[in-house]
C-alpha cells in the first residue's frame, strides 16, 4: 500500500515524455537588523497544542523534515540546535517499517517517535499520509481510505503527536517542469511554466471540477474532524503547488487566500486550519504578512514551511530563503505579532557545491544554510 508523504518532483524533460506517451546567522543583514527595530509588540496568546501533556511552545521553534532513519542529517540538524523534527514514515523508496502492519498503526507509530526522541528531537508534526486519492476523487474505496486516515489520527492522539499535515491535490504532488536550473552561484534549484503544461493530456481521471473536489473535501472533513477533535490532533491543509488550476483537467482548489477562507468555514472546528507554506502562499497574494495575521488571528496557522520563490504562480523558480521576492523579516514579525506557537520547517532549498542533485530541493547544505538563515532571523526579530 503505497503512501504520499513524498513529493511528485517531475523534471521538465522527464514529464514532457511522459505527457507524450555555512550555517550562519545571515539574517543579521540588514532586513534582520530592520525587524529587530520593530516597535511592535508581541501578544500574550496564541496558538498551542490542543492536548494537556503536549508542549506547550512559547513562540515559532524551527524544526527539520526527517525521515524515518537515523542519518548524518539528523546529528547535522542537532549540532545546529534544532530540537523538534517533522516525521515521515516513508524514506527513499521504502517504509521504515515494512511487514504486515501498516506505518500508520499505532506500534508503527510508536517506534518511529522514539527513534526521534532517542535522538534529541521532539515528534512535532506528521507529514506523511495514507492512500488518499480515492477520497479525493469519490472513487469507490474512499470509505476505507477515510477509516486508515481516521486511524493514523487516533493513534496520533494516543501518541501526543500534535499536527497532521494533509493536502487536496488528486493523482500528483507538488509538480515542477525544471529541477537544475543554475541559481546564485551556480546552486541548482527547481521552477515551474505552466506553458510547457499547456499540450499534457488529461489523466485517466479526465476532467474533475473545483466543485466536486469541495463536495468530496467536505465529505471527508464530516467524517475526519470529529476523530480528530476527540484525538486532539490538528489537520493542517497543505496549499496546492504550484497554485494553479486545473491542471492536466484536474481541478485544484487549496490555490488562493480566499479559498482557504472558505476551507476553514466549510467545516468550522478548532482543529481544522492550515499548514501555511509560504512557498505557495506568496504566489496568491501581494501581502504575505498580511495573510499570516489574517489567518494568525483566527488561530489556523498550525504549521509554516519557510521558504521564497521568484516569480508568478504561472512560471517561478525556487530560490535561497535570503535570495527571493518575499519580505522574509516582515513575515517573521507577522508570526511574532499573531502569537504563533508552532513549528517552522525548512522548505526546498537549491542544491550547493559538493552535492548531487538526486533530490532536488532537499540538498543537505542548503537546509543547513537555511536553519542559520531562520534562526538568525528569528533571534532578531524576537529579542524585541
Amino acid at each position: 500500500m503505497r503512501s504520499t508523504c513524498e513529493p511528485t518532483i517531475i523534471s521538465r524533460r522527464a514529464f514532457l515524455a511522459a505527457s507524450a506517451g555555512v550555517v550562519g546567522s545571515v539574517a543579521a543583514g540588514a532586513r534582520a537588523r530592520e525587524a529587530a527595530e520593530s516597535p511592535e509588540s508581541k501578544p500574550a496568546t496564541g496558538n498551542s497544542p490542543t492536548r494537556d501533556g503536549m508542549s506547550r511552545l512559547a513562540q515559532l521553534e524551527i524544526a527539520e523534515a526527517l525521515g524515518p532513519t537515523p542519518s548524518p542529517l539528523w546529528r547535522l540538524a542537532k549540532q545546529c540546535g534544532v530540537d523538534y523534527a517533522v516525521g515521515s514514515w516513508r524514506g527513499p523508496g521504502r517504509s521504515a517499517d515494512d511487514g504486515p502492519e501498516v506505518p500508520w498503526g499505532y506500534q508503527p507509530l510508536e517506534r518511529l517517535k522514539k527513534r526521534y526522541e532517542e535522538a534529541g528531537f521532539e515528534l512535532a508534526v506528521i507529514e506523511c499520509r495514507p492512500p488518499m486519492n480515492k477520497i479525493k476523487l469519490a472513487l469507490p474505496g474512499r470509505d476505507e481510505e477515510i477509516d486508515a486516515v481516521c486511524e493514523l489520527i487516533r493513534n496520533m492522539g494516543a501518541l501526543r503527536i500534535p499536527v497532521w499535515c494533509y493536502e487536496w491535490m488528486p493523482v500528483f504532488n507538488w509538480l515542477r517542469t525544471s529541477t537544475d536550473i543554475p541559481t546564485r552561484g551556480g546552486a541548482l534549484t527547481s521552477g515551474y511554466d505552466h506553458a510547457a503544461m499547456k499540450d499534457a493530456p488529461l489523466t485517466e481521471y479526465g476532467v474533475v471540477t473545483e466543485e466536486q473536489l469541495w463536495t468530496n473535501l467536505r465529505y471527508f472533513l464530516e467524517r475526519v474532524v470529529p476523530v480528530a477533535e476527540k484525538a486532539g490532533v490538528k489537520l493542517a491543509m497543505h496549499p496546492d503547488d504550484p497554485p494553479l488550476s486545473p491542471i492536466r483537467g484536474l481541478g485544484r482548489i487549496m490555490r488562493s487566500v480566499e479559498n482557504y477562507q472558505r476551507l476553514l468555514d466549510l467545516v468550522p472546528s478548532p482543529i481544522n486550519g492550515i499548514a501555511l507554506c509560504q512557498g505557495n502562499f506568496t504566489l496568491m497574494t501581494h501581502d504575505l504578512p498580511g495573510v499570516i495575521r489574517q489567518f494568525g488571528k483566527q488561530e489556523k496557522v498550525f504549521f509554516v514551511h519557510f521558504r521564497d520563490v521568484r516569480g508568478t504562480r504561472e512560471k517561478f523558480v525556487e530560490t535561497f530563503h535570503d535570495d527571493g521576492q518575499t519580505d522574509m523579516a516582515a513575515c517573521m514579525r507577522a508570526y511574532r505579532d499573531v502569537g504563533y506557537r508552532g513549528v517552522c520547517r525548512v522548505d526546498h532549498v537549491p542544491t550547493m557545491e559538493g552535492e548531487n542533485n538526486q533530490n532536488p530541493g532537499y540538498s543537505t547544505i542548503g537546509r543547513l544554510y537555511a536553519i542559520g538563515y531562520i534562526k538568525g532571523l528569528r533571534d532578531a526579530v524576537y529579542s524585541k
